[in-house]
């Protein structure tokens, strides 16, 4: 499994949730503490999106080897999504296969697999138009999720249903994926949690959504399994998915 964070708030570098933290995303790529027999390391691949924009960075390989990233790293942002990778056996090991994938404000991250993939969702597939398949970000499972998301929003779709629908109907298709997601479009983020770990941090003033606590806060609270998250910096809304 991939691990995944967001944050929306007043202005930090994104130093401070890709390295500086104890537990920080860096640090979760080669000591992850819980991926519930998804793997032992995210290695595969990383990428980080901030606002205004959204602007995006994605490379295969390891995040603390990117002396580029590094250097990057003190720019400042009110909204971020970043993800490090492990890449399910069979799915390419490219830039355009890691998170975060990006249609117009969005920025979303896929942590999970789909169950008996591509077979069990050619139906869901064959919804999308020809055009959306032939210009997937990659041949992956999190790219077809995230292509499916994208159409709903286009669509008017409240951006949590969204989330929900996509997730109970892959279920439909594929029982047993792993489909936890975090998206932002800067002013709210939105987090799943389906057979996988989600934590917020929530001060008043800003919102941390992550796969793990990103340091020894207790202000982090762990959200339930099937349930999703729609939050800004004012306010959190945890409910059944």
């Amino acid at each position: 499994m991939c691990r995944h964070l967001a944050y929306l708030g007043p202005a930090v570098p994104l130093s401070g949730l890709l390295y500086d933290a104890p537990h920080s995303l860096e640090h979760q790529s080669y000591a992850p503490g819980d991926m519930r027999g998804g793997g032992s390391v995210n290695v595969d691949g990383y990428g980080v999106g901030w606002f205004p924009g959204p602007v995006r960075y994605r490379r295969a390989g390891t995040l603390w080897s990117d002396a580029n990233l590094r250097a990057l790293s003190g720019t400042e942002s009110t909204a971020v999504l970043a993800a490090v990778r492990n890449a399910t056996t069979g799915m390419p090991v490219a830039d355009a296969a890691c998170a975060p994938f990006t249609d117009g404000t969005w920025l979303f991250s896929h942590n999970g697999r789909v169950t008996g993939w591509p077979h069990s969702v050619e139906d869901l597939a064959r919804t999308l138009p020809v055009t959306d398949l032939l210009t997937l970000d990659a041949p992956t499972d999190s790219a077809l999720l995230w292509a499916l998301a994208a159409r709903a929003l286009a669509a008017g779709k409240n951006p949590a249903d969204a989330l929900v629908e996509l997730s109970d109907e892959v279920e439909a298709v594929a029982p047993g994926s792993r489909l936890n997601f975090l998206m932002t479009d800067g002013s709210v983020v939105v987090g799943t949690t389906w057979t996988h770990s989600l934590w917020v941090r929530h001060d008043g003033v800003s919102v941390t959504l992550a796969s793990e606590p990103l340091d020894a806060d207790a202000a982090w609270r762990e959200i339930p399994d099937h349930h999703v998250v729609l939050a800004d910096p004012s306010t959190v809304e945890v409910r059944p998915a």
